[in-house]
This record gives structure tokens, sequence and C-alpha cells, in this order.
């Protein structure tokens, strides 16, 4: 069947089921009459009449009526799957898949999602969790957490949390033993807990900047993990310095389980952006998703 014969066939279901060219024409949003010649060249390609006219009404004829019993279930059917589609084109739902470290995952992802998911069960989320910056497009990630400086020119991204602060941390009686830093020169003299990168397998150089001057300084020590909370239980324990995201031990730093440091070399930084590429069309699920986690100036809690 030609896509002219499916659109004569429409024509014809509206004029039989109407009985009104005039009525029939403004359902179809054309003249009434266009409407007439495409009935007719219809008529003429099936080789019978299907529709009787007269000055006050419009009639099947017996070859049309048999032909209304035909299509018309058919047709009508046709248009409850494209509407059924149209639906799903509006209902959030699908599979999202996100790369990210692990801190912004921990902190800013899970929080969003735990709101977010219970409301829209059709939505499903994979979160792959590792230290290297992706090529989503060719992994495959619909987007990627980062920090804001580490995205590329060509991403959109949208910001999705606060500014952050490393800080080093100490518990009170490992400072019982040991001096405080002044500068970062002063932790060769101290224990320090090293950051291995589960990714890239290396140990992380801490960073430190102050009026504009950059320092990455290596820090030797007893113990090195990939897990920052374990990092951050073993500060606790004395058995080093650690050096952390800030909102990380906040609440360890205010209940004086551990102690900042060197806090004049850790200026804030530019937080985490959710980056995807600019070509990219949105769906329902993915738009709603990027809404819920664009940071807005509050607080991001991890409750």
């Amino acid at each position: 069947m030609t896509r002219e014969t499916m659109g004569d066939l429409v024509a014809f279901l509206a004029v039989a089921r109407e009985r009104s060219f005039t009525r029939a024409a403004a359902q179809m949003g054309v003249s009434p009459s266009a409407l007439s010649h495409t009935i007719r060249k219809l008529e003429e390609r099936v080789g019978v009449r299907l529709l009787t006219r007269t000055t006050r009404s419009v009639s099947t004829t017996e070859a049309g009526e048999q032909l209304l019993r035909t299509i018309g279930p058919h047709l009508d059917e046709v248009q409850r799957e494209v509407e059924g589609l149209s639906e799903l084109r509006d209902k959030p739902a699908g599979t999202i898949r996100i790369t990210s470290a692990d801190h912004p995952a921990q902190t800013i992802l899970w929080p969003a999602l735990a709101r977010l998911l219970p409301q829209y069960p059709d939505i499903h989320v994979e979160i792959s969790v590792d230290d290297t910056l992706r090529d989503i497009a060719e992994d495959r990630f619909d987007a990627g957490v980062r920090l804001g400086e580490q995205v590329a020119k060509d991403m959109i991204a949208v910001p999705i949390g606060p500014d952050l602060r490393m800080v080093v941390v100490g518990a009170p009686a490992y400072f019982a033993g040991h001096p405080r830093p002044r500068t970062p020169h002063d932790l060769a003299e101290h224990r320090c807990i090293n950051l291995r990168l589960r990714t890239l397998g290396g140990v992380y150089a801490w960073e430190f900047e102050k009026h504009g001057r950059e320092l990455k300084v290596r820090v030797e020590g007893q113990v090195a993990f990939n897990d920052e909370r374990l990092i951050v239980k073993a500060a606790i324990a004395s058995l080093g310095l650690g050096f952390v995201f800030r909102d990380s031990v906040e609440a360890e730093i205010a209940d004086g389980s551990l102690v900042e440091v060197l806090s004049d070399w850790t200026p804030p930084f530019t937080g985490y952006h959710l980056y995807y590429p600019s070509r990219r069309q949105q769906s329902p699920a993915f738009a709603l998703l990027v809404e819920a986690l664009r940071y807005r100036g509050e607080p991001v809690s991890a409750a």
C-alpha cells in the first residue's frame, strides 16, 4: 500500500463516519473541495463508487460500507499505537548511564537519585565509578560528572554542587606528638596517608595554592588507600595526616575528632558539573535528571 493510498483511506474514513464533507474537512484541516477531490481519486483507483452524494447528505454505498467495516478498526488501531508512542515520548522512562568519580557519586548523585527514582519507577540509572576522564561518546555514557575545570569546552556543563575545598587533617592525639605544619614543605617531616588513584594506579600528589602560587607535594607514610573514607578512618586513628574533601570531614572537625591545618594553602575551587555532548537530544528522563541535579545555591545534602 502506497503512502498516498493510506492518506486517501484516512480521508474516506473521516467522511464516511461524519457523513459530511464539511465536518470531515474541518476535522482534517483541509478544504471540502480538496477532500472531495481526494475521495474521487480513491474511487477511481479502486474502480467503484464508495460514497453517495446528494445536496443534503453523504452516505456510503454497499462497497463503501464494506470498506468502512474492514479498514475502520485497523486504522483506529494504528491511531492508538501512534498516540501510545507520543505518550512514551512524554513519559520519563529509559536507562541513563553516567560516569563519575567516587566523591560526587557519594555526595551528589546518590542523594539526588534517592529522592528522584521512587517517583519515577520507569527511569533506570547506571553509575560507573572511576577516576579517569572517560570519552562518554566512545564508552556510550549519556553523561559524566567531573570538576568544572576538567570538562572539555565542547561539552554542555551543568553545575551540580558548590565550590569545594581540600583540607589537611589529623587527630588531636597525632598532633600531641608532632608540631602542626605551617607550610606544605613541612609535610616532609610528617607521616601522611596517601591516596592511590583507583584507575590510573599512581599516588596522588597533594595540591596547594597560596597567593597564586601552586605547589604539589609528594608525601610519605605507613598506609595508602584508594578510598577517601578509609583515609579519614586512618587519620582519626592517628596513623598520620590525611588530605581529603572538607565536606567529607565537616562533622569530625566540628566534634574535635580531627583538626584542620594549612587552611591558608587550600582555597576553594570550582565544584562538580554534569557534562554531556551539546548535540545530544535530551529524553524526558534525562532532562528530569539534569534538573534534579542542577545546583541552585542551596547546600547539597548527603542524607
